[in-house]
């Protein structure tokens, strides 16, 4: 197995090291970063993500059944289709 996988394969959030960045950006993200009241990584990412045009998390995503509460609509053709299911059979249960 790729040890960077293994390494990374508990980790909630990914690391990146960010070379290159000039004194100009270097001085515009920390006077951003200030002005929000943010770390500077936190600023970072923002910007990333409103480069990215990410400008906003996408929707948590749900694993239940709450979608459907409500949407139940009445319909006298499947009650009759499943009406077999409701009746019991005496004989297995003896």
């Amino acid at each position: 197995m790729n040890l960077y996988f293994a390494y990374n394969a508990g980790m909630k959030r990914i690391q990146y090291t960010i070379r290159g960045v000039s004194e100009r950006m270097d001085e515009v993200l920390r006077k951003h970063a200030v002005r929000e009241g943010k770390s500077l990584n936190s600023a970072l990412v923002d910007a990333l993500r409103k480069g990215l045009g990410m400008t906003a998390e996408p929707p948590a995503r749900y694993r239940d059944l709450d979608d459907l509460a409500g949407t139940w609509v009445e319909d006298p053709e499947f009650d009759r289709a499943i009406a077999a299911m409701d009746k019991v059979d005496e004989a297995m249960w003896k």
